[in-house]
């Protein structure tokens, strides 16, 4: 049987300029993966990837054995959704922008919702916390708002792989935590799968069961949060001098950074 969600040898980029080369991993169904690697290691060239933004040169990507690739717009969108970090502003009220998330589902012809797709996205609405939120226009929502209707769009494709490209990037601590936790809140109720490029090594460490890290284009290094975020990893890859030490309360690592000033009194 293969693999769930499967990346073989995978090589794109951008005419001459930078390029991810051989990658090469899977995701098992209901893991929650993140994507990791300091500014210019390929997370987004990956990302755009996997989600056919990109035109790869070589190499699979392969959801139940099946190349992500040759499927048309409505099975790869049944099967999965993505979430970029560009918040969405239009001016549309919060159901309707929400129940775009159907349309994988509309027959030839069908202009108009089903009793099923309004109970779906309903459902979804009330997941993510947003339902009191259906009549107002998106645009004047929060940011964290208007990611989780992003979210719930997403979710109303009833996918079964969710596709995160830095969903925090430009959210504050209180909704960073608020869309992650939902997130691994699906991850777990509804044994949704995920993977999700993700800027900081801690939010990644407290979140993800795997994670992979980039350097150059490549994968450094992959696993769990433990055997990934090693001081000397995330040295070798960020050049960057850090402490990691254990969260006293979730077991995972946490990543202490430090700085030029105390390193220098260090060496005094």
């Amino acid at each position: 049987m293969p693999d769930f969600f499967e990346i073989q040898n995978l090589t794109a980029g951008y005419g001459h300029d930078f390029h991810i080369r051989n990658i090469s991993f899977n995701i098992p169904k209901g893991s929650f993966t993140g994507i990791i690697g300091p500014n210019g290691s390929g997370k987004t060239t990956l990302f755009k990837s996997v989600t056919c933004e990109l035109i790869s040169k070589t190499g699979s990507i392969l959801l139940h054995g099946k190349d992500v690739r040759k499927m048309a717009f409505k099975e790869k969108a049944q099967n999965l959704a993505i979430v970029t970090q560009d918040i969405e502003t239009a001016y549309i009220p919060v159901q309707e922008y929400v129940l775009m998330g159907r349309i994988p589902y509309h027959h030839r012809f069908q202009f108009f919702e089903t009793k099923q797709d309004l109970e779906i996205v309903q459902n979804f609405m009330e997941l993510t916390g947003i339902a009191h939120l259906k009549d107002k226009y998106l645009n004047h929502l929060s940011g964290g708002e208007q990611q989780l209707a992003n979210i719930a769009k997403a979710l109303a494709q009833e996918p079964e792989l969710l596709l995160l490209d830095e969903p925090t990037s430009h959210l504050d601590i209180t909704h960073q935590v608020q869309v992650l936790n939902l997130v691994q809140r699906l991850n777990e109720q509804l044994g949704l799968t995920v993977l999700m490029v993700v800027h900081d090594l801690n939010l990644a460490s407290e979140y993800c069961d795997q994670l992979i890290m980039l350097k150059n284009g490549r994968i450094h290094i992959k696993g769990s949060p433990e055997e990934v975020l090693t001081y000397d990893h995330i040295e070798q890859v960020y050049n960057t001098l850090v402490v990691t030490k254990v969260n006293p309360v979730s077991g995972r690592p946490f990543v202490f950074l430090v700085s030029e000033k105390v390193i220098r009194q260090m060496k005094q």
